[in-house]
């Protein structure tokens, strides 16, 4: 068999161990309409980490058979909802220790004014 690459979403992981459920979807052009039709597969590929969540974006390579139905394994993830999530937690946790720690522009303003203007003596 030809060496094969696909990108696909996975549509289900955690069920089988150190397996996941990639679909991959392609358009084709139908011959008497000339409209545009998704045409979707499911593979079963081979997570050798259970490092797979639902809606990560994967790219998948074919292999030897590693089961009846799995021939494919995990080539990397190109993009990771999850991941995503905690990189803008640590960014919102950040801009709040940022926050706490300067001074607020109300009291800046106030010390920006009693260094222009010193008390009369």
């Amino acid at each position: 068999m030809p060496p094969m690459a696909f990108n696909g979403v996975v549509t289900k992981a955690g069920f089988m161990n150190k397996t996941a459920t990639v679909t991959v979807s392609r358009w084709i052009i139908h011959k008497l309409t000339g409209k545009r039709i998704e045409r979707s597969r499911k593979f079963l590929v081979h997570d050798e980490n259970n490092q797979l969540r639902q809606d990560d974006l994967v790219t998948i390579r074919n292999c030897r058979p590693i089961s009846a139905m799995k021939k494919f394994k995990l080539e990397r993830i190109l993009k990771s909802p999850e991941t995503e999530r905690e990189i803008a937690r640590a960014h919102r946790h950040e801009a709040m220790a940022q926050s706490t720690s300067q001074p607020t522009g109300r009291s800046v303003l106030e010390a920006l004014r009693k260094q222009s203007n010193p008390p009369p003596s």
